[in-house]
């Protein structure tokens, strides 16, 4: 495959049995063979995205001490300001040339996972930042759980099978900047290194022009460019583990742009799509057949995070 596949949510949303059963096998298509699709018909609205990106680039645009105070040590970077050079890659040392923001899971105190989570950091220097983002965060969830519906419906689940584990699921909104680079950059350090995601799906804004690369089958880096109505949504190492390989989670990266454009910021946000951390990662029944042997050892979604946490530098063992 050298193309991202385009799907249209609205047919899963139509009340036509034929457009939401081409939707599920489309999309479960896709993810079998490359792990991507770019996604019309989501819920995020033309105005909360400009007004994202506002706030965003203001946060971004703030003095550099003023941005550490929001930096909160001991909690592996899931909240706040993660400053620039930080996170690497699985398996490499230099860092990558971004820094970037989380916005997690909106919970209340009643909650069974309330004292798992840490708080959201409020920014008081951008008084709409905090609450774009809270809308934001909502509607690429909503977003996900209609996607991981068609998923289910495709491995053969209940259509709603996910929807107990990401209801209070340990999600991640993270606002990246990459900034201009002013060096050559060592060590052979490039915006966001090859990698896969830890979580179930990515819901990724801002894939607009070149820069995020997906990995073939044949090992070929294939140029991912979303429409400006588009998001880009690839499969994660937790849903690829719980389908036994069947759905790929496919390596991507973020490469430095042409020397000329160097000055240049580039703005990208992923919705990190996570379970609960007491969802089962077992490979499901549906996907183990003798063609296709059970791939991966018994674990929890919390139990994977953490491990994964500390691959990345985020948390110290």
């Amino acid at each position: 495959m050298q193309k991202i596949p385009s799907v249209d949510l609205r047919d899963f949303l139509s009340d036509d049995p034929v457009r939401k059963q081409n939707f599920v096998n489309e999309i479960g298509k896709a993810y079998e063979e490359i792990g991507f699709v770019a996604l019309k018909g989501h819920f995020l609205d033309d105005k909360l995205v400009t007004n994202l990106y506002d706030e965003v680039r203001n946060f971004f645009q703030l003095p550099l001490d003023t941005k550490a105070k929001y930096e909160i040590p001991g909690i592996g970077g899931q909240r706040g300001y993660v400053s620039f050079g930080k996170e690497h890659a699985k398996g490499r040392s230099a860092g990558d040339l971004k820094e970037f923001w989380h916005f997690g899971q909106y919970i209340s105190e009643e909650s069974k996972y309330a004292g798992e989570y840490p708080d959201n950091v409020t920014v008081t220097e951008l008084p709409n930042f905090n609450t774009i983002g809270k809308e934001a965060y909502q509607m690429l969830e909503k977003t996900g759980v209609y996607v991981l519906r068609a998923l289910a419906l495709y491995i053969g689940l209940d259509e709603f099978y996910f929807d107990a584990f990401v209801k209070e699921g340990n999600s991640i909104l993270r606002p990246i900047h990459y900034p201009p680079i002013t060096d050559e950059p060592k060590d052979g350090a490039v915006r966001a290194a090859a990698h896969g995601d830890i979580n179930l799906i990515t819901l990724l804004m801002g894939a607009q022009g070149k820069g995020l690369q997906v990995q073939n089958h044949n090992g070929d880096w294939i140029d991912a460019i979303a429409e400006p109505d588009e998001l880009m949504i690839n499969v994660g190492d937790m849903l690829s583990r719980h389908t036994n390989n069947k759905l790929k989670s496919t390596i991507h990266q973020v490469v430095n742009p042409p020397r000329e454009l160097w000055g240049t910021s580039r703005y990208s946000i992923p919705f990190f799509m996570h379970p609960v951390s007491d969802m089962k990662l077992d490979c499901l029944p549906e996907c183990i057949d003798a063609e296709h042997p059970k791939l991966y050892e018994d674990t929890t979604a919390g139990d994977f995070l953490y491990e994964r946490l500390v691959e990345l530098g985020l948390i110290k063992k």
